[in-house]
């Protein structure tokens, strides 16, 4: 193999697909990038058998081939080069040779005989969707799934089109959020749950496309593909039934409350220094003029402020994790929140100002 291609481009594809690289001392090789040289372009690969990421640039390639070399290593390497053209090429003994205009640098690769094949993905279902609105899912959505592999189910992000409309849900048990997205060229039943690390690595990747950009997602029984330009991004899917959450989501409530979110944000944030010594719990106190946010006495103290709000419906309260309430204002992109509040013991709902097309709901904390 015998290439030359530039820094910048160079860096760029390293930088990608190194998020589905991770420490493996089992299999080294998966510690390494597959560089594959073929045609016109370059094309890189990395996988830790969950998810595989692939990326191509155009390389002026004088012999074709391929090798697998450190990801890590290589990537760090290369965005010190300068901002110029690299020389590639692999010697005797899986040796990679890299050269610029004052630099001459050899790693050692392995075999790409060694690197595990990324299996073609059959088309049972499909869709696109615009880069904007995956990302705004993603954003409002991967945040509640659960961390904890006790119940892999709930560490995914489930996916289910109805007609022209994608939910996109994620709940750790406590918290559940969902989003419905319009979604063309629909193919096929879909119903999945996709990994959240897969979710996050493509709102990461997707960050700096164009708002306007289509992705085209292509789904089977065992995994899900994303291709968006040069990137492409295959992973596994979470074996099982999600949970049939629209069961816990109040069908009414008692209370509306709409909120500014910033200066919900910083009440919380102060209050947050007394509520962490009590597990974050807070208690919010609704009348009609407005909304008293308070703690429990702590060794510390404790915490009470005053918000104006526009309320709707009686007077109301609720015991909630300000951490997780938190999380779902700095998540939703907006700038002003409606709560919703039925009973003590129902489960408390956030919405988005203006819109319909996102749900948010926090189980409640014993008053």
């Amino acid at each position: 193999m015998r290439l030359t291609c530039l820094q910048k481009d160079f860096a760029t594809a390293l930088s990608i697909t190194n998020k589905a690289v991770g420490v493996n001392n089992t299999l080294p090789v998966l510690n390494n990038v597959l560089v594959k040289a073929e045609g016109k372009k370059l094309y890189f690969t990395t996988t830790d058998l969950e998810i595989a990421i692939s990326y191509w640039i155009e390389a002026d390639i004088q012999n074709e081939g391929e090798i697998t070399i450190p990801s890590k290593l290589l990537t760090n390497y290369v965005n010190y080069l300068k901002d110029d053209k690299v020389d590639v090429s692999v010697e005797e003994g899986d040796a990679v040779m890299i050269k610029t205009a004052d630099s001459k640098t050899k790693i050692k690769g392995i075999s790409a005989n060694e690197f595990p094949a990324i299996p073609a993905v059959e088309k049972e279902g499909a869709f696109t969707i615009t880069t904007k609105d995956l990302n705004s899912a993603i954003n409002q959505v991967a945040f509640a799934a659960a961390l904890n592999t006790t119940r892999p189910i709930l560490t995914g992000v489930y996916f289910n089109i109805i007609k022209n409309e994608l939910k996109m849900v994620a709940t750790d048990s406590y918290r559940l959020a969902e989003k419905t997205i319009k979604v063309a060229d629909v193919a096929g039943d879909i119903s999945c749950i996709v990994p959240v690390k897969t979710m996050l690595e493509i709102g990461t990747i997707l960050s700096s496309f164009k708002s306007d950009h289509k992705i085209e997602v292509i789904v089977s029984k065992n995994q899900i593909f994303f291709s968006a330009d040069k990137t492409k991004i295959t992973s596994r899917l979470i074996e099982g039934q999600f949970p049939n959450y629209q069961q816990v989501i109040p069908k009414d409530s008692k209370t509306k409350i709409t909120l500014n979110v910033p200066e919900l944000s910083l009440v919380l944030k102060r209050i947050n220094l007394f509520a962490r010594e009590n597990n974050n719990k807070i208690l919010l106190k609704v009348s009609s003029s407005g909304m008293m946010v308070t703690t429990d006495t702590t060794q510390y103290g404790v915490g009470e402020v005053d918000i104006k709000t526009k309320t709707e419906g009686e007077k109301n309260e609720i015991a909630l994790n300000s951490q997780f309430l938190l999380e779902v204002l700095g998540s939703v992109g907006a700038s002003e929140v409606i709560i919703e509040l039925g009973e003590k013991t129902s489960p408390a709902i956030v919405r988005i100002g203006g819109k319909d097309d996102y749900i948010h709901i926090i189980m409640p904390l014993k008053i």
